[in-house]
């Protein structure tokens, strides 16, 4: 099975302080991958590192020859800047157009398609801080979808959601998994992990586990990624028998 991202001892500081330390681990292409672990394991950092947004102290992170979309957390962006809902999807066909290139009527009629398929063609012409944190997370995902890549990383996409908007957010990307994408997500809460993801990434600074969920997301591996005084880990060993398929 080939990989979609190979890490081999990865590590990163922020000053004196180790965020990552000493990962390496394989992810398979063609899975939805869920990147687990409590505020500060240094989830996001991993995804930025993936695409060289931050330089690592040591190690490295292959992505082979791919194309990648990156849907940012939503606080991240600049809400006030004077742009339309089409006009951030369409940003999503800068990286094909190169220098000097200039946007068909094609772009825009997949810009359109794109906001169709999360709902949110009525909302073309609409300045992107008119829209709700919902409607801003569907607009990124739309961008994502018209970048036509093979890889998705995805950092919170359903902070801030409604449970309408994650499940439509979520059965895209089941879609994308089925053509063979390979989508990762920083993801929080526990309960959805059985029913969201393949593979999950249990990460606290260090890495717990990487694998297929009914093998590594367990009770064990998690009482290593949250600790026993962690409320996550309460809510992890709460999580109901059928949710968990027996694995807790």
């Amino acid at each position: 099975m080939s990989s979609a991202v190979e890490v081999e001892d990865l590590n990163i500081n922020y000053g004196k302080r180790s965020i990552l330390w000493n990962l390496s681990f394989k992810i398979p292409k063609g899975n939805l991958v869920g990147i687990i672990g409590p505020n500060g394991a240094g989830k996001s950092t991993f995804l930025k590192a993936a695409l060289g947004l931050i330089k690592p102290l040591s190690g490295k992170v292959f992505l082979a020859d791919q194309k990648i979309a990156y849907v940012p957390q939503c606080d991240s962006v600049d809400w006030d800047f004077p742009i339309t809902a089409k006009e951030v999807v369409l940003m999503g066909r800068f990286g094909k157009l190169g220098l000097f290139g200039r946007l068909k009527k094609a772009d825009k009629e997949a810009a359109m398609a794109a906001l169709e398929q999360v709902g949110m063609s009525a909302y073309a012409h609409t300045q992107i801080s008119e829209l709700s944190g919902g409607q801003q997370q569907r607009l990124f995902i739309a961008r994502a979808l018209m970048q036509t890549a093979d890889l998705f990383l995805l950092d919170e996409p359903f902070a801030g959601v409604d449970l309408a908007t994650e499940k439509a957010i979520m059965a895209l990307l089941r879609k994308q998994k089925e053509m063979g994408k390979t989508i990762l997500i920083v993801h929080h809460d526990l309960p959805t992990v059985p029913e969201y993801f393949d593979w999950v990434v249990l990460l606290n600074t260090r890495l717990v586990a990487c694998g297929p969920v009914p093998t590594s997301f367990t009770r064990e591996n998690l009482a290593k990624t949250f600790g026993k005084q962690e409320a996550l880990f309460d809510e992890a060993v709460g999580l109901s028998a059928k949710s968990l398929s027996g694995q807790l």
